[in-house]
């Protein structure tokens, strides 16, 4: 049982749907604090005059959960960026079977931000082939607060057996405390591929919906192509 646990991100990079396709369990770590200028509320497409932000807007205090994260619905947000990938993506190959489907959830009447990324990650799931049992944090027992502790625990309520870690969380991690569970680690070093886009040279680091309205069903096998992982922490078999 391989499982892997992230925030919820809106509309994430390729490198985040490799890792959910690389696990047995998604686990949405909605209860921790939400990042401010992260990638919990915005990400980036492809325009003609390069890279653009497309962000959700939202009311948090410091120290408010992803989970009680709340949109201002008092902004056309949703209209907008919708406006943002027709203006932009128009012409993609795969545009007119993908974009109905975002046009149904952004232009839903959204209050929490973790329940719109949560539906969205969803369903870019499924378009690109990925299928792990995926679950939030908040529904499951974790008692410790401490980001190893906290990971632990999470993997304990699902029965993991390895823990696919991030690029960046990896260095966060008490990683003894993983073997003393007898918990194997992977950790993530993810090479993004390169892939045809519209609107010139290639960028990369982009919303996964770039690759998706390009390549369609071959976007899975595209993305998968950086796969690389480590192993950080061994058990004994």
């Amino acid at each position: 049982m391989k499982v892997a646990i992230h925030q919820p991100q809106y509309l994430p990079w390729l490198g985040h749907f490799a890792k959910l396709a690389a696990a047995d369990c998604w686990i949405f770590l909605d209860t921790v604090q939400y990042e401010k200028n992260g990638w919990q509320n915005r990400n980036r497409i492809k325009t003609s005059r390069g890279a653009q932000w497309i962000t959700v807007p939202v009311r948090a205090r410091l120290g408010t959960l992803i989970r009680d994260v709340v949109i201002d619905e008092a902004q056309p947000w949703g209209r907008k960026h919708l406006e943002a990938l027709r203006v932009n993506y128009a012409r993609a190959p795969h545009f007119r079977r993908y974009f109905p489907e975002l046009e149904r959830l952004l232009a839903r009447p959204w209050r929490l931000l973790a329940d719109l990324n949560v539906e969205l990650t969803r369903f870019l799931s499924d378009a690109l082939g990925a299928s792990p049992r995926i679950v939030r944090a908040s529904e499951l027992v974790a008692s410790r607060t401490d980001p190893t502790g906290r990971l632990l625990d999470l993997c304990r309520a699902v029965g993991a057996e390895t823990y696919l870690a991030g690029q960046e969380g990896a260095r966060y991690m008490a990683l003894a405390e993983f073997r003393e569970a007898g918990i194997a680690v992977l950790g993530q070093e993810y090479q993004h591929p390169t892939y045809a886009q519209l609107h010139g040279d290639f960028l990369p680091f982009l919303s996964v919906v770039d690759l998706l309205l390009n390549h369609g069903e071959a976007s899975f096998q595209i993305l998968r192509q950086g796969d690389r992982w480590t192993s950080l922490v061994t058990t004994n078999p």
